[in-house]
């Protein structure tokens, strides 16, 4: 034992690595009790012997020479692993993992075992998200998990690289502690890109190889985030492949995100630079390009973004192994978790357009643990792994009736049953919004070069898409000024630097919201930098919507005719609530509300609107340098002259 291997030990543990060894010792051979080890090393620390002294309670369950804490009998088994579903099943859970899975589990049974009747109703595992922002459902991670357990999620993959754009490696930080206290699995992913793209916007802060390195040495970092800046991967950036380095030093994932349809060279160049998995992916030919390269494909369906149906044809036309596959939903809305669910909403879309059951659930469970190899903890029913159990009443459906998670029933019927643990987040963290002065209208003008007809530049929003159109329309200049034109859809759209407080602001113009009312739109969530965005057709509403976003800390603001018709108050970092997400999403509703008394009809448009800063995904987006060509990486001007 003089070599004892730690393999995972949290910072916090009472005991150091070179202490263990003589704790260890005693621990195997019974002269120290398994309370009094994680007593002396820490509660969370996984070490050898703790493996051992777990694998040792597992094996006296599965053998009748212990009993078992739950069990579950007369289910029917959804084996992801080997793809079958087998009947009168029973499983035994002992310290939170599954002890035993099979037939007959009579002999795990004791006195104090609490016993659950499934009924006949499927065992299915637990729903892993692969890829997603907690941030974009306005809440706090204990206040996701508190939305989506009744779902049916047990395991999530955050990539929390929105407060890292405003707070930085400390605000890293602070998503890792909150996980880490979940009564579910949430696995965190260091953010790469801050700011996603070097020299065409100014985030709140930075990170580079240096804090990926320290992050990879924090416990439940599971990878490297979304390596957004494709084009630097591609081109051989020394800062990129150095983050891709370190992750894969620590024999970690990494993340991609290739967010262009070309699938030629820079295709080939971004495959070749180690990205492991993608979730851009937008058409068939996408998800087969990926998976063909050895990347994973990462199908999603978030609150708007409708990525799954169109990439399914991979599998089911054209036969690709669905074992490269896996769902997610990359961004979901508050309203959206409350109202429609989590993966639970994935897996049922999925099987709506033609995926077996059986398929789907794999493509989010076993498929998702492997991809980040973590299969021996979770992902699949079997002895070892957490007892993460679902008991659904209908498969097809995903009627999900109890959610087990570490072997504790979380929820019944839809409702939570289990208290979650308070995480209080610092006050430094709620003082996130600098304007530097107060906004007025003239501040949203833009200027022209002289009066008369012009060529502007403007973004196109696409429904339910992440990706924008480059649109290059007349417009005419009268007193030196570009109006907005509600009968071409035409309004304005300006982004506020609010890190720095440096009064700040860049305006362009945008089309396809739909307005036909002044108004004035604005958001402290705008996708990487996080600086304001704020979009209407009435610069006073546009001023006012600003100002009032300021004094609440942030969030987003609907302005229409000089009123605040909606808001939701997204105080730390400008980004999350600690609001229950139920009350979240009622506000949030005020805001959708908002947008549709003001003329929108799109699907989520202030998810869209998020977007709209987001440089690193074509065609056309605005940051606070500039407009900036997506397709080439180059500022444009927003008015040209007519040729």
């Amino acid at each position: 034992m003089s070599r004892q291997r730690i393999i995972w030990f949290p910072s916090g543990s009472h005991a150091k690595p070179r202490q263990t060894t003589g704790l260890i010792r005693a621990a195997i051979s019974g002269k120290v009790d398994s309370d009094e080890f994680h007593n002396c090393l820490g509660r969370n620390a996984l070490t050898t012997a703790n493996w051992v002294l777990t694998r040792q309670n597992l094996i006296a369950v599965a053998m009748g020479r212990a009993a078992a804490d739950t069990l579950i009998r007369d289910g029917r088994w959804v084996c992801v692993q080997s793809g079958e579903i087998l009947p009168k099943t029973e499983l035994a859970i002992k310290d939170g993992r599954i002890a035993y899975i099979g037939p007959d589990a009579s002999h795990t049974r004791g006195e104090n075992t609490r016993v659950i009747d499934a009924a006949g109703r499927f065992l299915v595992p637990g729903l892993l998200d692969g890829h997603m922002h907690v941030e974009s459902g306005m809440v706090t991670v204990t206040e996701f998990a508190r939305a989506v357990i009744p779902h049916g999620t047990t395991g999530m993959f955050i990539d929390p690289h929105e407060i890292a754009n405003v707070f930085g490696l400390k605000g890293v930080r602070l998503m890792v502690d909150e996980a880490a206290v979940q009564p579910i699995h949430v696995w965190v992913q260091m953010p790469s890109c801050v700011p996603s793209a070097p020299g065409l916007e100014t985030p709140g802060a930075s990170i580079g190889p240096e804090d990926v390195a320290e992050a990879m040495s924090w416990p439940g970092v599971i990878g490297l985030g979304e390596m957004m800046n494709f084009p630097g991967v591609f081109s051989g950036d020394d800062k990129m492949l150095a983050e891709m380095a370190e992750t894969f030093a620590a024999g970690k994932t990494v993340g991609g995100h290739y967010a262009s349809p070309d699938l030629g060279l820079p295709f080939h160049g971004y495959a070749a630079g180690g990205a492991q998995d993608d979730h851009e992916g937008t058409r068939m030919e996408d998800a087969m390009a990926r998976v063909r390269q050895g990347m994973t494909a990462m199908l999603r369906l978030g609150s708007a973004w409708y990525d799954v149906a169109a990439q399914l044809p991979a599998i089911l036309e054209a036969g690709l192994d669905p074992r490269g596959f896996i769902l997610c939903t990359d961004d979901s809305h508050s309203g959206t978790l409350v109202n429609e669910g989590h993966m639970d909403r994935v897996v049922r879309h999925a099987i709506q357009h033609g995926l077996p059951a059986m398929t789907a659930l794999q493509m989010a469970t076993l498929n998702t643990a492997e991809h980040f190899g973590v299969a021996g903890d979770v992902g699949q029913l079997a002895p070892g792994r957490w007892a993460d159990v679902l008991v659904v009443s209908d498969l097809e459906t995903l009627a999900i009736d109890t959610v087990i998670a570490k072997g504790e029933v979380l929820a019944e019927g839809g409702t939570l049953t289990a208290e979650l643990p308070a995480y209080p987040y610092p006050a430094w963290a709620k003082e996130s919004v600098k304007l530097g002065k107060p906004l007025t209208a003239a501040d949203f003008d833009l200027k022209a070069p002289h009066d008369g007809t012009l060529t502007a530049n403007v973004i196109g929003v696409v429904e339910n898409q992440a990706p924008t159109r480059h649109l290059r329309i007349k417009v005419d200049a009268r007193a030196g000024k570009i109006s907005t034109d509600m009968r071409n859809d035409l309004c304005k759209i300006a982004l506020v630097e609010r890190h720095k407080g440096t009064g700040g602001v860049q305006v362009g113009l945008v089309q396809g919201f739909g307005f036909t009312e002044h108004c004035g739109l604005a958001t402290t969530v705008a996708h990487d930098s996080h600086h304001m965005i704020v979009v209407g057709t009435s610069e006073s509403d546009m001023a006012l919507a600003a100002n009032a976003l300021a004094a609440c800390g942030g969030g987003q603001v609907v302005v229409k005719d000089g009123k605040v018709v909606g808001q939701v108050e997204l105080p730390i970092a400008g980004l999350m609530s600690d609001e229950r997400a139920e009350v979240v999403a009622r506000k949030a509703e005020t805001v959708l509300a908002g947008f549709r008394a003001c003329g929108c009809t799109l699907n989520n448009p202030n998810m869209q609107m998020s977007l709209l800063a987001l440089v690193v995904i074509p065609e056309l987006r605005i940051s606070d340098l500039g407009l900036v060509d997506v397709t080439t990486f180059q500022f444009v001007p927003v008015l040209e002259e007519s040729g």
